[in-house]
């Protein structure tokens, strides 16, 4: 259980969930600050925090790095694949069962989730636990952080407008291009000269990037709980959702699996495609729907399946990773 622990701890999980629970409840018995607009609001101060999360995600990439990970084309293709086509066909594929019922919004958060990119820390701890390919795990999770900032609105956008009523295709494109892909770019541009100091310091950037999370969270439900929007949603149901996104995780694991099989990769390639092709960015979703549903109240809703799944896949991803270690020694 110890082990168990520690490797939670390492993912990330560990006081951050606990947190992401206490913003919640936070929203729900003291709304008052996120909804204040002067003299400054905590939305105006997310949106900051967004731009600067990318800024810094950007100056940790290493251009020479980037190029030499694509030498293992035939893996990059099966996890990105997976994690930007096969997840969202999955949701889509369930999507008749939500239409015109009172689920119809949690069906959109799910299919949110399924569009994202997948993470990169935990992605990455979980490979070195498993003893997969370190490196080509970091080259995935780095690849699929950068094609999301243009795949997953493009998703998205596809079921935004019924749910919103106010989607602007030209606003969220130019939005993305200068609070996310600019910074980025910018960053990347500074690594040779800053890439040091950023990896210095990133334990304290991580802290920053869950500061900015945390306050997206409490913003976004302080509008949902302020419109009642979780009163019609049972804690039986909520059960239920949560076990879909079990469901989800598992299908999408097994199915990599054996498609990993199927085209004969080794071992450690196998593990690094299982783990980063089932894994889902938290901090990608939370600052994205800053762009994709800002000013909307069904933020706080969206959000719900990306938080259990992250939670659970975790728990899930570290039991195996456990597994996998114990039978390579």
């Amino acid at each position: 259980m110890k082990k168990l622990l520690a490797i939670l701890s390492k993912a990330g999980f560990d006081g951050f969930l606990l947190m992401i629970g206490t913003m919640i409840l936070l929203a729900y018995f003291v709304p008052q600050p996120g909804m204040v607009k002067e003299p400054i609001s905590l939305e105006e101060i997310a949106n900051a925090g967004v731009s600067l999360i990318f800024f810094f995600y950007g100056m940790r990439l290493s251009v020479e790095k980037l190029k030499a990970g694509l030498a293992n084309w035939k893996m990059h293709i099966i996890v990105q694949l997976t994690t930007f086509l096969f997840f969202p066909l999955i949701v889509l594929a369930v999507r008749p069962l939500f239409v015109h019922t009172d689920f119809e919004l949690l069906w959109l958060g799910v299919f949110f989730l399924a569009a994202l990119p997948s993470t990169v820390s935990s992605s990455v701890v979980m490979v070195s636990i498993a003893k997969g390919n370190i490196p080509a795990a970091i080259f995935n999770a780095s690849i699929s952080s950068l094609i999301g900032v243009v795949v997953t609105p493009i998703w998205v956008g596809l079921f935004i407008a019924s749910a919103t009523g106010n989607f602007d295709v030209t606003d969220i494109i130019i939005k993305l291009i200068l609070q996310v892909l600019l910074p980025v770019v910018i960053g990347i541009a500074l690594n040779a000269r800053f890439g040091v100091f950023a990896e210095k310091y990133k334990k304290q950037l991580k802290y920053f990037d869950q500061a900015i999370i945390l306050t997206i969270i409490y913003t976004s439900f302080c509008k949902s709980f302020s419109e009642h929007l979780f009163e019609g949603f049972t804690a039986l149901e909520l059960a239920g959702l949560a076990a879909a996104m079990m469901i989800l995780f598992f299908a999408v694991f097994l199915c990599i699996g054996l498609l990993s099989r199927l085209f004969g990769f080794s071992d450690e390639d196998r593990i690094t495609v299982l783990f980063c092709g089932s894994k889902k960015s938290l901090v990608h979703g939370t600052v994205m729907s800053k762009v994709l549903f800002q000013h909307s109240t069904i933020t706080g809703i969206v959000l719900l399946p990306l938080m259990l799944y992250h939670a659970l896949q975790l728990i899930a991803a570290s039991v195996i990773a456990q597994r996998m270690a114990r039978r390579k020694e």
